[in-house]
């Protein structure tokens, strides 16, 4: 008897905790930009299955966020830089065209603080990565990157080593979507794929 009560309390726990945690969603379908949305001229697209961002003639700033919002998450995803290769990932986002309200956890060209995250049209730069940490990026190959966002704090990984750690009031209070940025000045190109977001 106490081992059917323990099997059924086993059993409710890993259910409620399922329940609680969540399970993964594919936010990018391999075959369009079906639940996103484009700000700007700049050029995305899907080939061979992957998600590209690509600078267009304007060369100005470009963003394609999720049309769903996410407050507490974990996103891991997959990119590869090209040409020049500065982008990245906005959490609690929203848009006035391509003016963009909230937080990049920066995808950049080495020595330039992947994994760092910054405020545009704010604050700046919030936290920048140690300098002991920049050869963690693989320019040219595929990096992967895991941002986890519950009320105000932000943790970021890339390829596995855990990049920054804050906690920001205002980040707490932030509603919006996830993004991808193309940065202006012409000639990048960054590839996507594997993009799970986790509501926790």
């Amino acid at each position: 008897m106490k081992k059917l009560t323990f099997l059924i309390a086993l059993a409710l726990f890993i259910v409620f905790n399922s329940f609680q945690s969540g399970t993964g969603k594919k936010l990018f379908n391999g075959k369009n930009l079906d639940g996103w949305k484009i700000h700007g001229t700049e050029k995305w697209y899907v080939e061979d299955g992957l998600l590209v961002c690509e600078s267009g003639p304007d060369k100005a700033y470009g963003y394609l966020s999720t049309e769903k919002f996410y407050n507490n998450f974990e996103l891991t995803l997959e990119f590869k830089q090209q040409a020049n290769g500065n982008s990245g990932v906005f959490i609690r986002s929203t848009f006035e065209g391509t003016k963009v309200s909230g937080w990049q956890v920066e995808v950049a060209p080495p020595n330039h603080d992947t994994g760092g995250i910054y405020e545009s049209y704010g604050r700046g730069w919030l936290v920048q990565i140690p300098d002991e940490k920049e050869h963690i990026l693989k320019m040219g190959e595929w990096n992967k990157m895991k941002i986890r966002v519950v009320g105000g704090r932000v943790i970021t990984w890339l390829n596995g080593t855990q990049m920054v750690d804050i906690e920001d009031e205002k980040i707490g209070e932030g509603k919006g979507a996830i993004a991808l940025q193309i940065h202006d000045g012409g000639g990048i190109k960054v590839m996507w794929r594997n993009l799970v977001v986790t509501e926790l």
